[in-house]
């Protein structure tokens, strides 16, 4: 069995394990340990056929058309819709047989599993090459110019529709280039489970198959394709999260947190003991991330409107 099987990874999200830690029900929590958009984008009228009819090929084609406008795809690279970028990540090292991979961390950890489990090793200078940009936790944002030549190499840019003018889709058009997008993260739909991959047009057709037909819900089709043409929201999204993300760091430093980065979906901070943070805000029902390689490091996403008297509340005690 390998070590997936054994080890549950570390993310956000974990209320279960919160409330049974700390008491509460999971309703009666404040979940800041993820980066998701508080305020989601509001879902459209749903056809019937939607659910009850097997998703056809003109809707998907329809989306991924949509995906192309928005992310300014170039017209030699590919655009492949998923059931979320998890399932992309799963998939991937399967598209090269297994070698070597450069993941230079800390970074999110879902890559390094899936290319474990693939049989992959991992170092540097290899075959595979994966950069989350922007990262998660630190922020930090890759130029193109730092990006090796590997056959294969993995763009996450999961978080970069917070700053579209950071983003590396131009270099989507290069052989072995993969760029990853989410629905889940910036539109805050996390449920709806959609993805992209953004291409090499012959690695997307491989994880097309490997993906099977039917991969992405006749719902997820339909909401994804309105969210996409709706270029008036996403602005107004960004502004706001921009002041909001302002206004964490402000609260957060004024009571003795250093700013180490992130995005304006997530703030990631400095503090004296990361644990000790944690629980006294546990202890409030506020949910946060802290990370196994670091004592010092807590991230926050940030509060729906009405949350933040909440937080304030809770860092004043």
């Amino acid at each position: 069995m390998s070590d997936l099987q054994h080890s549950p990874r570390d993310h956000g999200g974990d209320l279960d394990d919160a409330a049974a830690r700390f008491g509460g029900s999971r309703a009666a929590w404040l979940d800041l340990s993820t980066g998701i958009n508080p305020v989601a984008y509001p879902l459209p009228a749903i056809a019937d056929a939607a659910w009850t009819a097997l998703p056809d090929s003109t809707a998907r084609a329809a989306l991924e058309q949509g995906a192309r406008r928005f992310w300014r795809v170039p017209a030699r690279a590919g655009v492949l819709a998923a059931p979320g970028t998890s399932a992309l990540i799963a998939r991937i090292p399967a598209l090269r047989p297994a070698a070597t991979v450069t993941i230079p961390s800390p970074t999110y950890n879902e890559h390094r599993a899936a290319f474990r489990a693939a049989g992959w090793r991992l170092g540097e200078g290899g075959t595979a090459h994966v950069a989350v940009h922007p990262n998660n936790p630190d922020g930090h944002l890759w130029r193109s110019a730092e990006l090796p030549s590997a056959a294969l190499n993995i763009i996450d840019e999961s978080f970069c529709d917070t700053m579209p003018e950071q983003s590396l889709v131009a270099l989507a058009d290069r052989p072995g280039v993969i760029v990853l997008k989410s629905a889940g993260k910036f539109w805050g739909l996390a449920g709806m489970r959609l993805g992209f991959a953004i291409g090499d047009p012959q690695m997307l057709a491989r994880l097309s198959e490997l993906l099977g037909p039917w991969p992405v819900s006749g719902p997820a089709i339909s909401v994804g394709t309105a969210l996409l043409n709706d270029p008036g929201w996403a602005a107004r999204s960004r502004a706001r999260l921009a002041q909001d993300a302002e206004r964490l760091d402000a609260l957060m430093t004024a009571h003795g947190a250093r700013v180490v980065g992130g995005t304006t979906l997530f703030r990631t901070y400095e503090v004296d003991d990361a644990t000790r943070w944690q629980a006294a805000l546990a202890r409030q029902q506020i949910w946060s991330r802290i990370f196994p390689y670091s004592r010092h490091w807590l991230r926050l996403g940030l509060p729906a409107p009405e949350c933040w008297p909440r937080l304030e509340g809770a860092l004043a005690a």
